[in-house]
């Protein structure tokens, strides 16, 4: 699927996006530099950051993203990049929140230690980067923060208490920092996908009759693309959904 929607507001706005390499991130990449934006990512996947410049550089006449490797577990330097983005790009007008990792876990073998580092991959930067862009965003006058949620939770998916969560809790920082920056013209909202037919989760997660049961709990009896959420994930960074903060935003095929 090709999104055909261009939204002329997002023309030239440096926009960040964590978690860039793969996945959904990746398509979210290539869909804001197919609106002329400026795109920087984090990630620490090397092969598959450069595998995809070097896609975008060739396949797209608007300017190529840049790639920024950061261990987000590494808040100093998460802080230190964005500070880094702004010496070399201009202030961020867009952070989308993208990067999670939904690794299941048994609740009987949880220790401290893995909880906390499951907390730390799925929602304390989340925090971090909007306290670090926020000051960008005030120089400009406004923004957009997307943080991408999960339909994991509302569900009741269980076989990864760490990460539903920390999904569950983003909708809560959400609400708070939409009242908290809402005064400074900068809106924050939650993009909650489905199941999402993402590589890694054909390969490794979506046997037969999972894939079945996927359809079976959708209203919509088709897949659930990332296309689809960088179609929501564009309008929510536009100038078209500027009355739209503090909100979630499910992209799910109606299974939620």
């Amino acid at each position: 699927m090709t999104i055909t929607n261009q939204y002329p507001s997002l023309k030239y706005k440096v926009v960040l996006i964590t978690g860039g390499a793969s996945g959904i991130g990746a398509n979210l990449v290539e869909a804001f530099c197919q609106q002329g934006a400026q795109v920087c990512f984090i990630d620490i996947r090397d092969d598959d950051a450069h595998k995809l410049v070097e896609q975008l550089s060739h396949s797209t006449s608007n300017t190529p993203p840049r790639y920024y490797r950061c261990n987000l577990l590494n808040i100093p330097k998460l802080q230190a990049t964005i500070k880094q983005i702004y010496s070399d790009v201009g202030a961020i007008n867009v952070l989308i929140n993208n990067a999670a990792n939904d690794t299941r876990h048994d609740f009987r073998n949880v220790t401290v230690d893995y909880w906390n580092e499951r907390l730390a991959v799925n929602l304390r930067h989340h925090f971090f980067a909007a306290q670090a862009v926020y000051p960008q965003m005030l120089e400009l006058g406004g923004g957009s923060i997307i943080n991408l949620g999960s339909m994991s939770w509302y569900a009741t998916q269980g076989g990864m208490p760490g990460y539903t969560s920390s999904k569950a809790a983003i909708e809560g920082l959400t609400r708070g920092l939409a009242r908290d920056m809402g005064g400074d013209n900068i809106r924050v909202n939650t993009l909650v996908p489905g199941w999402v037919m993402t590589d890694r989760q054909v390969a490794m997660l979506t046997q037969e009759k999972t894939a079945r049961n996927i359809l079976e709990n959708q209203c919509l009896k088709k897949s659930v693309m990332p296309e689809d959420i960088s179609a929501m994930a564009l309008f929510l960074a536009s100038d078209d959904s500027r009355m739209c903060t503090a909100q979630h935003f499910i992209v799910d095929g109606g299974w939620i």
